[in-house]
């Protein structure tokens, strides 16, 4: 592998990296630092964790002056995932003289607007909260020279294809871009041949979705048993779990029972505050508390190398999301568990992914002995006197207990609401299941 140092880097910002135990640069930063630093655009396509955050960011650094007003914008799909990327580029531009500034919804705008008029050179922004500043003239752009759009494709999930290109459309030409995303859907594709120069393309990992050097395994249990199993694998954990839940109730839910079992938990999801969410992940983050509970608002904007163990509490509706979930544990090449609870009514949505899988996948029914039998959907139930003597099978009604995915309109990654009728599409392309 190539060292930091053979990358044309200053000896400020290798100091930073050595400080941080550094030495050898990943594939994707070993490939997108010296293009960057020629100044031509980049397209990554890799998957989370595989680095392109320092990657980015350590080309910026090396860059932007001091001093010289706001050079650098990075744009990203949520509030989590723009503090981390804040956070990363502070440890690494910590000896270049270099002010960063977070925005992102949620915050007070005098909190950013106070961090603005002391002088930043690089801007980290979601987009709508971005708009905001440009409206009301907090921040201009025509002295930015670098722009990265990170995480692109979840951007895209979330409406926010029409913000960006009104911020890229009031941005310099003459400028250094990049775009990293995990996949590259169409629009995504469009995006990159009208806004980028001539990029040099890296699909690092582009076919690559098995989650290496993951332990991952299943259990297929009832959905009212899930709670017994989850102690008893969180329990013998040393380190730190994250378990990922379909919705805010199941979430609340879950965090609940975890308290009363005398675990220190703690929760984000979408309906809570800023301040609350930013305490959670501060107290995860330090190490105060073990486990977090979440939904997808948190599966890329995570970053914290103690992660042991994932637990999907609930299928995830789309194989992505799956994929980035578990990829918060394994962080830079450690290793990792991650266990998915496969309720009932979520055999078919777990089959899809499973093709997915590329390395060595558990079965713990087998292991542990445990028998399943789930119903057929198409057997006429015993007629219930609780639903009027109409006959209604326990699959029909999502399984025991509290389905899998209660009906919820909100969109927990902190986008726009999508409102989902029975048999339209989803904002993941499929079908609804509400």
């Amino acid at each position: 592998m190539t060292k930091f140092e053979e990358l044309g880097l200053s000896e400020e910002l290798l100091k930073g990296v050595r400080e941080l135990g550094f030495d050898e640069a990943f594939p994707i930063q070993e490939a997108v630092i010296p293009v960057l630093l020629t100044g031509r655009d980049v397209v990554g396509q890799a998957h989370t964790g595989s680095g392109k955050t320092a990657a980015f960011a350590l080309s910026m650094l090396q860059e932007i002056q001091p001093k010289k007003g706001i050079q650098g914008l990075i744009m990203a799909p949520t509030r989590e995932l723009a503090m981390q990327i804040t956070d990363e580029i502070k440890k690494f531009g910590k000896h270049a003289r270099i002010r960063v500034a977070t925005v992102y919804g949620g915050q007070g705008m005098g909190l950013q607007l106070d961090a603005l008029e002391r002088g930043v050179e690089i801007v980290v922004a979601t987009p709508g909260r971005l708009i905001d500043h440009l409206k009301r003239g907090s921040i201009e752009l025509r002295d930015v020279t670098h722009i990265v759009l990170d995480e692109a494709d979840t951007m895209l999930d979330m409406g926010f294809i029409d913000d960006i290109q009104f911020i890229l459309d009031l941005a310099p030409e003459d400028r250094v871009m990049s775009l990293f995303s995990a996949t590259m859907p169409t629009e995504i594709l469009r995006l990159s041949e009208e806004y980028l120069k001539n990029p040099k393309q890296f699909l690092l990992d582009a076919d690559d979705l098995s989650g290496e050097g993951i332990d991952q395994s299943y259990l297929v249990i009832k959905d009212r048993d899930k709670f017994k199993y989850l102690i008893d694998f969180v329990k013998p954990i040393k380190g730190q779990s994250i378990v990922f839940c379909s919705t805010k109730y199941r979430t609340r839910d879950v965090a609940k029972f975890l308290h009363q079992e005398k675990f220190n938990a703690v929760a984000i999801e979408g309906d809570m505050s800023q301040h609350r969410r930013e305490q959670s992940m501060g107290k995860f983050r330090s190490g105060k508390a073990d486990i977090l509970v979440a939904t997808d608002v948190a599966s890329r904007g995570i970053d914290v190398p103690r992660v042991e163990l994932v637990i999907n509490y609930d299928v995830p509706n789309q194989e992505l999301a799956y994929f980035h979930r578990i990829g918060r544990t394994a962080r830079a090449g450690a290793k990792g568990q991650a266990i998915t609870f496969v309720s009932y009514s979520s055999v078919g949505d777990w089959n899809l992914i499973k093709r997915q899988i590329k390395v060595p996948l558990k079965d713990l029914n087998q292991e542990m002995g445990i028998e399943i039998s789930i119903p057929d959907p198409l057997k006429r139930q015993t007629p219930s006197r609780r639903y009027g003597g109409q006959s209604r099978s326990n699959y029909s009604r999502g399984g025991y207990g509290r389905t899998d995915r209660g009906r919820d309109s909100r969109d927990d990654r902190g986008g726009r609401k999508r409102y989902a009728d029975k048999g339209s599409r989803n904002s993941y392309g499929g079908r609804s299941r509400w």
